[in-house]
């Protein structure tokens, strides 16, 4: 007699958080069960599956695009006083002190923190694990598969593959390759609905976590479909699923599968390539950050893919707090000059698009791209649930992912390709602005010869006081020498468009890009070598304290320093074997 496959929708959101709670705890839970026994349900289970933790804030916090107000520093804009010293603000919370000097954090588990990413992404996890339980049961453990359970256990693989490359990117050191990942800690692959609360659990190595993400996602990718979906941009739409393959192998180095999957969403002609990327002639009738955040967070959009709804406070933790955009910080991202607007001092497509959120030199800048919904519960009491809608997946990204595969193949006429396209999509602005913006030559076109000039300076006053980004790196991320320019304008690119997204920390740990933190008014640095345990985020108290193996060991043979590559001075980067 077959079992019927039920969900207490209260405990699956909890499971799996990896905590050492007592089982009186359950007791204390809501007895909400719902039977999911026919495929429409397991179709609706599935919304509720994604996860509603960002990694924005921590990985904006641990990257190079934040710094702290408190240390000395000029501001971003030559326009006010340049004035060294600075307030003695205080973070929106606690925990942005521990971010950002790279230590655990122990002070909160609220929104945007690891403790809260953790729980939510297990939770998402625990979630989809029991409806592939559901769709095995029904289906008579895949002998009656109809194509709408196909479909939702396409999407579900895709969902748990999505979650555990999160988990691994933010807990554990990048990938590098199979054998050197074989040292570094992975984080915890969960493929069974877990109902017991207190579990051990094994990490395993990130190479181990790198294959079943893979074989998670190839299997989604085979049988994924639309037909279930009335809102696909908000699910793992077609599309979607390929520019999560295409990141997904860029980060593990297949540079012939990124290029394969971005080819299927933005296609092969570079001439038709303009209308599926950013159009920010859409923002010339903006006035408020909504006005601005609706044009970004746009399901209509082609250029976005995939979007996810987080309960985050990402507009709030950048906005009039110690840890912000500011000082030089704005001025590597948009606050220069360049041969693509060469007679403005701050990046067109930022003002445009309402990326100079400016709350005062003290203060720093903040970007519409994450501006905030509230959903109230209680209007007369004034309170309910901030929403933040994460673009993960867009075309604009996609396309700057493939350009840098095809930089680490050497296919450098194609990447230009890909670079122009991408600039060409920022300055693809209304009539009205053009003529503003455009007038006497202000803007131009990317170029071999800017290519050649401008992104080869070793010392640019305009822009990053060093172009040679990727002199002190991992030794296993590698490029021909002739590369270097190319992956130089990539490097200001990708920047450029995933800030406030997160990603900037993944591409720091992925290319073992060295940077510091400077704190405090006695300006104390902090450095991370591209070997430093503090690139892997701790995983929060609770699951250490249920005996879960730390993301920072003493000691991994994957990061001594003996394993620097000897670089000869004509050939600064080495092909990967």
């Amino acid at each position: 007699m077959k079992t019927m496959r039920y969900i207490t929708m209260s405990i699956a959101a909890l499971a799996l958080v990896l905590t050492s709670c007592s089982e009186s705890f359950l007791d204390r839970l809501p007895d909400e069960r719902i039977e999911i026994d026919n495929e429409e349900k397991v179709a609706q289970l599935l919304i509720t599956c994604y996860p509603t933790g960002s990694y924005a804030w921590i990985g904006e916090i641990s990257s190079d695009n934040i710094m702290d107000n408190n240390a000395p520093h000029y501001p971003a804009s030559p326009k006010v006083e340049q004035v060294l010293t600075h307030y003695n603000l205080s973070p929106y919370d606690r925990v942005d002190d521990e971010m950002f000097r790279f230590e655990p954090a122990k002070s909160s588990t609220n929104q945007d923190t690891p403790g809260f990413l953790w729980e939510t992404m297990y939770g998402a996890i625990a979630s989809v694990n029991h409806a592939l339980q559901a769709i095995d049961e029904i289906s008579d453990n895949g002998r009656n598969m109809t194509p709408s359970l196909t479909a939702s256990r396409a999407e579900a693989l895709l969902i748990r593959a999505y979650c555990h490359f999160v988990l691994v990117n933010v807990f554990s050191q990048a990938y590098k390759t199979d054998e050197l990942s074989r040292n570094d800690i992975g984080i915890p692959y969960m493929t069974e609905p877990e109902e017991k609360v207190i579990v051990e659990y094994n990490r395993g190595t990130v190479t181990d976590t790198y294959a079943k993400i893979q074989a998670d996602l190839e299997e989604g990718l085979a049988n994924i479909s639309e037909r279930n979906y009335k809102l696909p941009k908000w699910r793992f739409n077609v599309n979607a699923a390929h520019a999560f393959a295409a990141r997904f192998y860029l980060y593990k180095r297949q540079w012939d599968k990124v290029i394969e999957h971005a080819d299927f969403v933005l296609g092969t002609d570079p001439e038709n390539i303009l209308p599926r990327l950013m159009d920010y002639s859409k923002f010339d009738e903006c006035t408020y950050g909504s006005d601005y955040a609706k044009v970004w967070q746009d399901p209509a959009s082609y250029n976005n893919i995939m979007l996810i709804d987080t309960h985050s406070l990402m507009f709030r933790r950048g906005l009039g707090n110690r840890y912000a955009q500011n000082g030089s910080v704005v001025k590597d991202l948009f606050y220069h000059n360049s041969p693509m607007w060469n007679r403005w001092v701050v990046n067109p497509t930022a003002y445009v698009a309402g990326m100079t959120f400016w709350t005062g030199e003290d203060y720093g800048y903040c970007s519409s791209k994450v501006y905030e919904e509230f959903e109230y519960t209680d209007k007369i009491a004034g309170i309910g649930y901030v929403h933040t809608i994460k673009r993960e997946f867009t075309c604009n990204e996609l396309l700057l992912e493939r350009a840098e595969a095809k930089i680490m193949k050497g296919d450098y006429s194609s990447a230009l390709e890909d670079l122009i396209n991408y600039e060409r999509s920022n300055q693809q602005f209304s009539n009205e602005q053009l003529i503003s913006w455009g007038a006497n030559g202000g803007m131009a076109e990317l170029s071999q010869s800017i290519i050649d000039s401008y992104y080869t300076q070793t010392s640019n006053p305009n822009c990053f006081g060093d172009w040679e980004c990727l002199s002190k790196m991992d030794p296993s991320c590698v490029l021909p020498v002739e590369g270097v320019k190319y992956m130089n304008c990539l490097n200001d690119f990708r920047r450029f468009e995933t800030n406030w997204d997160g990603l900037r920390f993944f591409d720091l740990k992925r290319w073992g890009m060295e940077y510091s933190h400077f704190i405090g008014a006695s300006n104390e640095e902090i450095f991370l070598s591209w070997n430093d345990p503090r690139r892997a985020v701790e995983v929060p108290q609770d699951a250490l304290a249920a005996g879960l193996e730390p993301s920072r060991p003493t000691s991994t043979s994957s990061s001594d320093e003996s394993q620097r590559a000897t670089i000869e001075p004509q050939s600064k980067f080495i092909y990967i074997k």
